[in-house]
């Protein structure tokens, strides 16, 4: 059958529509985009970190078993899981389904976003559940990692909108000669985290990040939305002399159940 020009720009118009719904409520939401990066610049041996944030969990989906199963084969020296993994107490069972997804060997480290501190979570539960799939819970903390008799520092901060973040307590005690990594769900505070940094002599610093979801809803790169904690960064890398910070895109999604030009991602990276 011929078409005319009405006929093909309306069939080409109701086309592009379906792609775009194609797109921002399936594909960008749980085609997870993997990325990697080696920024090793010291000693070795390297260390294996995957990144995932802003869960938002609430189901279980086969794009987060797509996503344990990836972790397992990987298999790396720890995975972070900087924020906004649940909203209420009620989903700590959700959480546990995803954990134990998981390879029970690898070490778990997890922080707080603003999800868990607005919704109230029973912190003393989320601490005893990341416990039960070896892992742990970092509130202004530190914890030494040790790799093939390598070690780093890692702080876990609380969250920068609802809670109390203190780079400060957070790092009390610690080897200062030793590379850190430092869990921060909200970017915003990494102004002040580079304020403080020279006071407390920290050394190499990476700072992984979350909370914007890349924008979550993007036109030419363009966001319609940041959340409060935002601060001037949206995705990606953001280097000084200071530190290093990635801010990642995420996995869920809040408010509208859509992503459009902010794919969810997972990270790798090796420090």
């Amino acid at each position: 059958m011929k078409l005319n020009r009405r006929s093909f720009i309306s069939t080409l118009i109701l086309g592009m529509i379906g792609l775009i719904i194609l797109d921002g409520f399936w594909f960008e939401k749980y085609v997870i985009d993997w990325k990697e990066f080696d920024i090793a610049d010291g000693p070795s041996p390297k260390i294996k970190i995957i990144q995932i944030s802003d869960l938002h969990l609430r189901s279980i989906k086969s794009c987060h078993a797509s996503i344990a199963t990836r972790i397992n084969q990987e298999v790396p020296d720890v995975l972070f899981i900087t924020g906004d993994a649940i909203t209420r107490t009620k989903q700590l069972g959700l959480l546990t389904s995803f954990l134990e997804l998981i390879d029970p060997n690898i070490l778990k480290i997890g922080i707080l976003g603003n999800k868990e501190n607005s919704g109230r979570v029973d912190l003393n539960l989320l601490q005893k559940c990341y416990e039960a799939q070896n892992g742990m819970l970092l509130i202004n903390q530190s914890f030494e990692l040790t790799v093939k008799k390598r070690k780093i520092n890692i702080l876990g901060l609380d969250d920068y909108v609802w809670g109390a973040p203190d780079i400060v307590k957070a790092s009390a005690g610690i080897d200062t000669s030793l590379d850190t990594v430092l869990l921060n769900h909200c970017p915003a505070y990494r102004d002040d985290i580079d304020r403080l940094i020279p006071s407390i002599q920290l050394q190499s610093v990476l700072i992984l990040s979350g909370h914007t979801h890349g924008g979550q809803i993007t036109f030419f790169g363009f966001p319609f939305y940041t959340p409060y904690g935002s601060g001037k960064y949206l995705k990606g890398w953001y280097s000084n002399a200071l530190s290093k910070m990635y801010v990642s895109k995420g996995i869920g999604t809040t408010v509208l159940p859509i992503r459009f030009g902010a794919r969810a991602e997972a990270t790798t990276f090796y420090v």
